[in-house]
């Protein structure tokens, strides 16, 4: 592991590297999909290049080492957000964040890292910089017209997305989140026609080039709160439900299903016991109705929670309140929150309950390989019943909750299994293909904002077909032409190195 102190020495190390030596980025590390594992040289930037440079009126200017917690104290100083922050926000870094194209809670109303991204320092894998940023057409014509790695690079991504645009606008996952593959349809703005290729580099995984700085555009967020939580006894009138509430402009639409709720009411006392004495009693208080609501109607199939955030708690609580009035004639169970200490304990039993189960069953391994994919909601009806069945049918070798963004169809399971047994580690190979043929079958993406890896690199060609992947490899070629940057990862990945670097090194 090399801890780079400043980019001349991160270029000094790509000019060395070769095609018998690797380098992958790593910032804090959190990533699920096995992104930054190698068998090369980390690179990693936590250490050293770790400072926010700049705040600006409505931008930041960060390198990729800061993690995101410290990025946003600096940040709120002016009033000022990254709205696409992941649920990992406390331990995630700036540096993963732009490589995965994260998304959050948050998404739903403000897009993905990519909105944000607005120029990239990087060094590309000879070694040499630039700044990849919005360039007009005559800018471009006057970087096409360089002898560099630089200039080959902008010929050939020109010609790429202006050849083939119909393949690429054909094949972008007509889904409201997506990091699989590379963002090839977002490097021309069809409005501005400007060209960018720091676009690119967002979600790319660090399989490009390693990006050493990046300025990211910023929101004035809204901070009064109110939510409508909604109690499913079943999914029948699920995508009208989502499809109405939606029409009211949320910050945020969750979920999480019945397995997650019985977890919370079981490890109640659990999760108290990790608070401070005042707030323990208050939220133990505050889950007394939800109690009542199993003992009198049974567990609920789902629960949804709408987030609406405005500048006054007044405006707040009018939208939810309408939203709530819209679904009047469905007769589900609502409830609305006034503030964000009423509507807490929805988001600690949304957040926590599956690091609960995970460390109160010992020798069960979190899996994370169905763990992001995405779907229309209007294909709810049809696809939830056949993922519950598909589920069912493995039942024995793992344990599951389901949770996620509702209001984009972005759902997580994350199986808890024991992965000492071979038959349990062959479920990871058999199960994922069935279950992103249904996710295919309604014309979602495998991953929303955890990005392909290791784990969902060898299902491009599903997704996407093997004309849209050969665009991918010669996005990588010209780039990267001795694939030194996170080999395996968006192209070339095989089902071979999912078994060898994914599973045996888990148990």
């Amino acid at each position: 592991m090399m801890r780079r102190r400043e980019k001349r020495r991160v270029a000094t190390r790509a000019r060395i590297a070769g095609a018998d030596v690797s380098l992958a980025a790593r910032a804090a590390g959190t990533d699920m999909t096995g992104g930054p594992l190698t068998t090369g040289v980390v690179v990693s930037f936590t250490k050293h290049m770790n400072h926010v440079l700049e705040v600006g009126s409505d931008f930041a200017v960060t390198e990729p080492g800061v993690f995101y917690r410290d990025f946003e104290k600096e940040t709120l100083k002016k009033n000022l957000l990254l709205p696409s922050y992941p649920a990992s926000r406390s331990i995630a870094a700036m540096g993963g964040i732009v490589a995965n194209n994260s998304g959050g809670e948050r998404t739903l109303k403000y897009g993905q890292t990519e909105r944000y991204v607005e120029e990239v320092d990087v060094v590309l894998s000879d070694g040499s910089q630039t700044t990849f940023k919005a360039l007009t057409p005559e800018e471009l014509e006057a970087k096409k017209k360089l002898s560099t790695l630089e200039g080959d690079i902008y010929r050939t991504m020109d010609d790429i997305v202006t050849e083939n645009a119909a393949l690429i606008e054909s094949r972008k996952p007509k889904v409201s989140k997506n990091s699989a593959g590379y963002a090839l349809w977002n490097i021309r703005d069809p409005k501005t026609g400007s060209f960018n290729l720091a676009k690119l580099i967002c979600g790319s995984q660090g399989t490009l080039a390693l990006w050493t700085k990046a300025k990211l555009s910023l929101v004035k967020p809204k901070n009064r709160r109110a939510m409508l939580v909604v109690f499913l006894s079943n999914l029948d009138n699920l995508p009208e439900i989502v499809r109405r509430v939606l029409l009211q402009n949320p910050e945020s639409f969750e979920s999480y299903d019945e397995h997650t709720f019985t977890l919370a009411i079981k490890f109640v006392p659990e999760m108290l016991s990790q608070m401070g004495f005042f707030k323990a009693v208050r939220l133990g208080l505050s889950f007394i109705p939800e109690a009542f609501l199993v003992a009198t109607g049974g567990v609920p199939k789902m629960v949804l929670m709408a987030e609406f955030a405005e500048d006054t708690i007044e405006e707040a609580e009018r939208e939810a309140r309408a939203a709530q009035k819209a679904l009047a004639d469905l007769g589900v169970q609502t409830k609305i929150e006034k503030n964000e200490k009423r509507s807490e304990k929805y988001w600690i039993v949304r957040r926590e309950s599956f690091a609960l189960l995970r460390k109160n069953l010992r020798g069960l391994y979190a899996s994370p390989f169905i763990d992001d994919f995405v779907v229309p909601p209007a294909s709810y009806p049809d696809f939830l019943p056949k993922l519950h069945a598909l589920l069912a049918e493995y039942q024995s070798h793992f344990i599951y909750t389901i949770a996620g963004h509702i209001g984009n169809g972005n759902f997580h399971i994350i199986p808890l299994m024991d992965l000492s047994k071979a038959e349990n580690r062959q479920v990871i190979i058999d199960l994922a293909p069935k279950v992103y043929e249904l996710v295919m079958k309604e014309g979602g993406t495998t991953t929303g904002e955890h990005n392909d890896g290791i784990i969902r690199t060898p299902y491009l060609p599903m997704l996407f077909g093997s004309d849209m992947v050969a665009l991918f490899e010669r996005t990588k070629k010209v780039f990267d032409p001795l694939n030194m940057f996170n080999p395996g990862k968006k192209v070339d990945g095989t089902f071979a190195d999912i078994k060898r670097d994914i599973i045996t090194t888990m148990v």
